[in-house]
């Protein structure tokens, strides 16, 4: 029989791993938003010479031979069962409509201002449940998408010298993105995570080859293939790390550390293509990373899933 002072001792062990494990999980969650950073980063700079359809297929083919080839060995036939072949083509062609207006939103918009707007999504979440889903929405988090909407009607700024028709398109990343992530709680019910990768990678790759024969073009230097080489491994490697995340921590503990994607998306702007945001713009972003980081931990914490960035 153990004593009193013996399970003192056994408590305190187990408190103490899983508090490693949440800040292992964290620093991995602040891994993976760099490395979407970086992504959109390579993006950007790629738009400059790589025809945009093209780019998108790189960056899909990229990911689906990569998981293949780290999945596949270890998980054999069991990582192709699925009891919703449909719904995963479904979730594959809304990231892929995400990441292709992701790429186009980056043309033409600065990268902060981009991943500030686009990290509304699990505001818009609320209300597809609210509107779709008939579920029950708080009057806090009525406050919060009021709250995030403000805010990227601050950056947007509507009527001003800055605003052009390029702000919609994050616009309809962000509604793509949401369907992606009320598609994916769904189907998380029942089917694997690492399944779940594997058919988002290869729809999107299939799809994006459809458009290939009419967009392909030479590129003007090998520079530009590496540039192409770096989004497919960010992209990649960003989710599986996320998932390595969130394996280690609660969802609702994780979500609201996405929203340093801002911070790093700011860093790349400035060192890249030396972009500093306004005040207000700064303010705006504030504004949506307050209320898109406590909405997105209530939604996590009701639904018992993880939210997902978006990323391009």
């Amino acid at each position: 029989m153990s004593s009193p002072a013996s399970e003192a001792v056994a408590a305190k062990s187990t408190r103490d791993l899983e508090s490693e494990r949440i800040l292992a999980g964290i620093g991995l969650v602040l891994l993976a938003v760099a490395c979407f950073a970086t992504l959109d980063t390579a993006t950007k700079l790629s738009t400059a010479a790589v025809p945009i359809l093209m780019g998108v297929w790189v960056r899909y083919i990229f990911q689906a031979v990569a998981t293949t080839l780290v999945l596949l060995p270890r998980h054999g036939t069991a990582l192709l069962r699925t009891r919703h072949p449909r719904y995963q083509l479904l979730r594959g062609a809304l990231l892929l409509a995400s990441s292709t207006l992701a790429f186009f939103s980056l043309r033409y918009m600065p990268l902060a201002e981009f991943t500030s707007i686009v990290l509304i999504a699990p505001l818009v979440i609320t209300l597809l449940a609210a509107t779709t889903l008939k579920e029950h929405v708080s009057p806090l988090r009525w406050a919060l998408v009021a709250g995030g909407f403000a805010g990227t009607l601050v950056i947007l700024r509507p009527g001003g010298e800055a605003f052009s028709w390029a702000m919609f398109l994050p616009i309809g990343l962000v509604l793509t993105n949401a369907w992606f992530q009320v598609l994916t709680s769904k189907l998380a019910q029942t089917e694997d995570p690492l399944t779940m990768h594997f058919y988002t990678g290869w729809v999107g790759a299939l799809l994006a080859s459809f458009a290939l024969p009419f967009v392909w073009a030479t590129l003007p230097s090998w520079h530009w293939w590496a540039l192409l080489c770096l989004m497919g491994f960010m992209g990649t490697v960003g989710h599986f790390i996320l998932i390595l995340a969130y394996q280690r921590a609660p969802a609702s503990t994780l979500t609201p550390y996405l929203y340093a994607q801002i911070a790093f998306a700011m860093l790349g702007g400035w060192i890249m293509f030396s972009y500093v945001p306004d005040m207000i713009s700064l303010i705006g972003m504030g504004m949506i990373a307050v209320c898109g980081a406590a909405g997105a931990w209530l939604t996590v914490r009701e639904r018992r899933v993880p939210i997902e960035p978006a990323e391009s």
